[in-house]
């Protein structure tokens, strides 16, 4: 986890929930596992219970997800906040990654999502994409998420460790309390997808 990305990260918790740590919030960590360091201290509220999730067993990671498409281990409407950094760019379907954030998350709950926008290419194991601000607000209205704020690094700010070369996008979203009727049109939504993903996905191989 290179500094930029811990940075980044750190300003989303004091902006947005800064004034909530007396909140037994729930904080779901998306692609969690401790490569070179995690955002694991940054949410040690002590009222708060950070959890990290991944497809893969390792440090960090609490939930180890059989489906990364169909997170069946995750209620629908259990987490208050739903983090992820330095993930999205190795999600080969990310658009149904995000469909999944959406249905985790509590009515009014929080996202803050961080992917590079530039950088060599990386796989682990594999590196499909780089996202501008656009690209993560059409992410957001695609999965019935409210924008809170987006934007990119531009330029230098001198990192040691030579992270401002993936000039990371932040996306900060919050779920919108919906009517039952738009809830249901989302659920349909998402099995439809989903079951056309499982066709080309079986076609292809």
């Amino acid at each position: 986890m290179h500094q930029s990305s811990l940075d980044k990260m750190l300003a989303f918790r004091k902006k947005y929930l800064e004034d909530r740590k007396n909140e037994p919030l729930s904080i779901l960590d998306l692609g969690s596992l401790d490569v070179n360091g995690s955002y694991r201290d940054l949410f040690q509220a002590a009222s708060w219970t950070y959890r990290g999730i991944d497809t893969a067993p390792g440090k960090n990671v609490d939930i180890v997800l059989r489906d990364p498409y169909d997170w069946r281990e995750i209620r629908s409407g259990s987490a208050d906040v739903v983090i992820s950094g330095q993930a999205f760019e190795h999600i080969e379907f990310f658009w149904m990654t995000m469909l999944e954030i959406a249905r985790i998350l509590k009515p009014e709950g929080l996202c803050c999502i961080i992917a590079p926008s530039g950088g060599p290419e990386h796989r682990y194991p594999v590196d499909c994409w780089r996202f501008y601000p656009d690209g993560f607000s059409a992410l957001a209205r695609f999965a019935s998420l409210e924008v809170l704020e987006i934007y990119s690094q531009t330029g230098s700010t001198g990192y040691a460790d030579g992270s401002d070369l993936w000039r990371d996008t932040v996306l900060v979203c919050k779920k919108a309390t919906m009517p039952s009727v738009s809830s249901w049109k989302r659920y349909f939504k998402v099995r439809l997808l989903r079951k056309l993903l499982r066709g080309a996905d079986r076609k292809s191989r």
